[in-house]
């Protein structure tokens, strides 16, 4: 706890993501599912749950997070009017670690993978955080597969997050993340719990180096995106702005047609606390995936 607290304040954060959210959950990081299983896919078998009947909706979690922490309240809510398929990534949860490159682009194709696995050939995708940047790289490389948008607390490049959120990554150690719920979590639902250590420092590697979809790739997307985040999440809410801009909004909309994407900053909430308000976010899920 005292390397903890010399770390910054944000790196504590992201931290404490699955701490907050594992002990808020009234299932403890568990979900029931009518369906739930294995997808080999691009050299590795790809975890996944289905919940409920309906129009089709992929979740993609946060970093160091599982399918539980990240979606455990939002998940009983959404599966009662929609099919909901929650994944769990590359060495998250249930997913085994692998030696395979970790790379957004190639994450996005197993969310592909899956998608085919379960015959969906479209479906509503949402992804919070890290899961944000895979949904991102979905719609880039695949936009057929994604019928509406959703992007919670994420960026599509590493000048979309403050300064102090950059070098919080930078100073992210395995060390950091021991006797913490995260970890207690990963080893509940591990395949192999011997490899938390690599799969942190694959993670941490990943989050070092510095990302940029594209600009012009961004404004391609064709499906309607909404783009929810906290007021202080860490996100540098100007670029956020230049985002929504180039998904058509930030405009007068009185002198014209409403745009198709939308935006919801959410007041008073941090990048832990947004994805805790249960009620608020499927709010805006329901008016925007109707």
């Amino acid at each position: 706890m005292k390397n903890l607290l010399r770390t910054p304040h944000l790196l504590k954060s992201i931290i404490l993501i699955a701490i907050t959210m594992f002990a808020a959950s009234p299932s403890n990081g568990q979900s029931q599912s009518s369906d739930s299983g294995y997808v080999p896919v691009n050299g590795i078998k790809v975890y996944y749950e289905v919940h409920g009947e309906g129009q089709p909706i992929v979740l993609l979690h946060g970093a160091f997070m599982t399918i539980g922490t990240n979606w455990g309240e939002l998940i009983p809510e959404l599966s009662k009017t929609r099919k909901v398929i929650a994944i769990e990534l590359q060495g998250h949860g249930r997913t085994q670690y692998s030696d395979r490159k970790l790379s957004r682009a190639t994450l996005a194709s197993d969310v592909a993978g899956v998608m085919d696995y379960l015959k969906i050939d479209s479906a509503d995708v949402a992804g919070y955080s890290f899961g944000g940047t895979v949904a991102y790289q979905l719609a880039i490389q695949s936009p057929k597969r994604v019928r509406k948008l959703v992007i919670i607390s994420s960026t599509y490049k590493s000048d979309g997050w403050l300064p102090e959120v950059n070098n919080a990554f930078k100073a992210m150690k395995p060390e950091l993340f021991a006797n913490t719920p995260m970890k207690a979590a990963y080893d509940a639902v591990a395949p192999d719990k011997t490899k938390w250590t690599k799969f942190l420092e694959q993670m941490i590697a990943l989050s070092n180096v510095p990302f940029n979809m594209g600009d012009a790739n961004i404004a391609k997307i064709s499906s309607p995106v909404l783009l929810i985040s906290g007021d202080n999440d860490g996100l540098d809410k100007i670029e956020l702005i230049k985002t929504y801009q180039l998904l058509g909004g930030a405009i007068c909309a009185d002198f014209g047609v409403m745009p198709k994407s939308q935006l919801a900053i959410v007041p008073s909430q941090s990048h832990v606390s947004l994805m805790m308000q249960t009620k608020t976010i499927l709010g805006y899920l329901d008016n925007f995936l109707k």
